[in-house]
């Protein structure tokens, strides 16, 4: 730490006060500026009122050249037109002289902490383009790098895949991942949300349909999977999927055959199919509507993607990653996310997971006025920040609560962070689903 303070006693007296960081001392803001050139320092206390350039003045060129390096203005005089001008100069913070011991220790610490996030979110904004081997899907976590690793095994392979995960983790990307990855890049990517339609439209769309075949079959039809041939069909949602409609779509990926909606002879397909579901289909499978035969023919290579609540800091990255495309869509000069936006980004659960991030930073783009997203331009939901965390040990026998009302808000918090999914949160509880549902009636929860 790098400590600007012209009175011997008072140097002194900080210098031995603050026992967590290396002070260096200088004692005019010409030789500080001078230090700060020659050395790397976390953060910067410097007095008010010094002969010479003074405390706000070595704040604006700190500011100017040094913009990472938090500055901590100290004055004997605590009026607020002082310290809005030591703010507007570029200041983190603020401390009224002889600053208490406990209250100097812990600004250092929110500046340390700030300088870091910035270097993050910095660090970030220069990475992001180069943040995937795989065109579309970034991320640098441990789990991404895990998920990275399997799809270069798999990606040429002709197997059937299962993408499983959280709505909202960017299956379809994966998806188009792979395809870019496979022997069929080539080849057409063709893809269907088999929860979008009903059955006998899905039916006509997947397989194409004969003219004369319904009454509005004025012409022959084309199918998706005809369409795909050669390339690679992804089936969306199929855990969605009418059981009526299933048997059908079993024997075209068993006998590589479709057959038109009324037509008379079968038509060879050649097509690697990738499905995806956040549906529970062992579940599925148990309640029959959906075929044991069916999961285990496109589940030859399963592969779970992560939640982005596991992903650590990718959050910034793909932040990044969406300001830059968003700006570029709007014409607006916005170059990244603020420190203090950053944190509010990370502390957030993200149930929605990437497409939730996305839409909250799309909004925040359209709504800013300033070069970086602000606290202000997140939804309130980010702004009020996580709830405080539920009290399980103390002294005070009357703060604690009793095991249902843990059990009441554990419950609440896990229906929040799987988006009111019963299936996934009945899996994160440990209970089947008809427990889940028992429980959620006791508390009042809606199902």
């Amino acid at each position: 730490m790098l400590l600007v303070e012209d009175d011997e006693a008072v140097g002194e007296l900080l210098s031995a006060s603050i026992d967590a960081f290396e002070v260096v001392w200088r004692r005019s803001a010409e030789d500080a500026l001078t230090a700060i050139d020659r050395e790397s320092f976390d953060a910067v206390v410097t007095d008010l009122y010094m002969p010479g350039m003074n405390g706000i003045e070595l704040c604006e060129r700190i500011a100017q050249n040094r913009p990472d390096l938090p500055v901590i203005v100290l004055t004997a005089h605590g009026r607020l037109d002082t310290a809005v001008a030591a703010i507007r100069a570029g200041a983190y913070d603020f401390l009224v002289k002889p600053p208490a011991e406990q209250a100097l220790a812990l600004a250092l610490e929110r500046a340390v902490r700030h300088r870091a996030l910035h270097a993050e979110v910095k660090r970030l904004r220069e990475g992001a383009r180069a943040a995937s081997p795989f065109d579309g899907v970034l991320g640098k976590s441990a789990a991404m790098q895990k998920l990275y690793d399997l799809l270069e095994r798999i990606a040429e392979a002709e197997a059937t895949i299962l993408l499983t995960g959280e709505s909202g983790t960017g299956k379809e990307a994966v998806a188009r991942a792979i395809h870019r990855r496979s022997k069929r890049a080539a080849g057409p990517f063709v893809a269907v949300n088999c929860a979008a339609m009903p059955e006998a439209l899905l039916e006509s769309e997947l397989f194409g349909h004969a003219k004369g075949a319904f009454t509005d079959a004025k012409t022959a039809r084309t199918g998706l999977f005809a369409m795909a041939n050669g390339g690679t069909l992804f089936l969306d949602e199929i855990g969605e999927m009418p059981i009526g409609l299933q048997p059908k779509l079993l024997r075209a990926l068993q006998e590589r055959v479709v057959r038109p909606v009324g037509a008379s002879k079968e038509q060879p397909i050649d097509v690697r199919v990738l499905a995806a579901t956040n549906v529970d289909l062992q579940a599925a499978m148990a309640e029959k509507r959906f075929r044991e035969d069916l999961y285990f023919r496109i589940s030859v290579i399963q592969v779970e993607l992560p939640p982005l609540r596991a992903r650590g800091n990718d959050v910034l990255l793909l932040a990044q990653h969406f300001v830059e495309h968003f700006a570029g869509r709007t014409g607006k000069a916005v170059k990244g996310v603020a420190p203090a936006t950053a944190q509010k980004l990370l502390a957030y659960a993200w149930p929605g997971n990437v497409r939730e991030l996305q839409n909250c930073i799309e909004r925040a783009v359209v709504l800013t006025n300033l070069d970086q997203l602000g606290v202000d331009d997140l939804p309130e939901k980010l702004r009020a920040g996580p709830s405080a965390p539920l009290l399980v040990s103390g002294d005070d026998a009357g703060e604690l609560v009793t095991m249902e009302e843990i059990e009441k808000r554990y419950i609440k918090r896990v229906l929040e962070v799987t988006a009111g999914n019963k299936t996934v949160a009945a899996r994160v509880l440990g209970f089947d689903r008809t427990t889940l549902y028992r429980k959620m009636e006791r508390y009042g929860f809606s199902s």
